[in-house]
């Protein structure tokens, strides 16, 4: 009995579900992604492969690098509390819209006469501005001021002692990461933590 051969027919896949559900992703990654903010100080950290987030609030960065250190304080109400208790204590005046600036930027490295200038400037310009760093040595140690002023509003707005993160670049000199940590020795701060960046581990 001879066979009935069946007449071949061109398969078409219909990829408008496809295409849906990759544009969906799409829209899905470009709305929940944050940009990357420029650095005032980009620096080249250390790598590592251990993994620690680090708080969104109550937390105080200390950036170090090309022989510049800068600050940074995440939580807005300590960065307007802070920026207060400074103004009072070295004698310059903040109004309120300076505060409410200041509680969205991010790290800064100038003195605090020069700060209100940072302030002023948009963020784009910030990144660019040749930033000196904030003083720290035995005459005007304004970092130690800095440190001091923000604990203690931590504790006034959040009940909780401020954490402390130093940023240093891979090839800062000794030095000055050893100054930074005499002066958290002074106020009696023996755990910071170390910002690396994170590196594949070899197997």
């Amino acid at each position: 009995m001879a066979k009935i051969k069946m007449k071949k027919k061109s398969t078409s896949t219909d990829m408008t579900a496809m295409c849906d559900v990759a544009f969906l992703l799409l829209t899905f990654f470009i709305l929940t992604a944050t940009a990357k903010v420029p650095e005032a100080l980009p620096v080249d950290m250390p790598s590592s492969t251990v993994q620690s987030k680090l708080p969104d609030s109550d937390l105080a960065i200390i950036t170090v690098g090309k022989g510049k250190v800068f600050f940074d304080i995440k939580g807005r109400e300590i960065r307007k509390r802070t920026l207060e208790g400074m103004g009072a204590k070295l004698g310059v005046n903040f109004s309120e819209d300076d505060k409410a600036k200041f509680a969205l930027m991010d790290d800064f490295g100038v003195p605090l006469t020069s700060l209100k200038t940072i302030i002023d400037m948009k963020a784009a310009d910030r990144t660019k501005a040749d930033q000196p760093g904030i003083p720290m040595d035995s005459l005007d140690n304004q970092l130690k001021e800095w440190l001091l002023v923000s604990r203690r509003a931590a504790i006034d707005i959040d009940n909780k002692e401020l954490q402390i993160a130093i940023k240093g670049d891979a090839k800062e000199e000794y030095p000055q990461i050893k100054k930074i940590m005499d002066i958290l020795q002074d106020q009696k701060i023996n755990s910071f933590n170390l910002v690396t960046g994170m590196r594949g581990r070899d197997f």
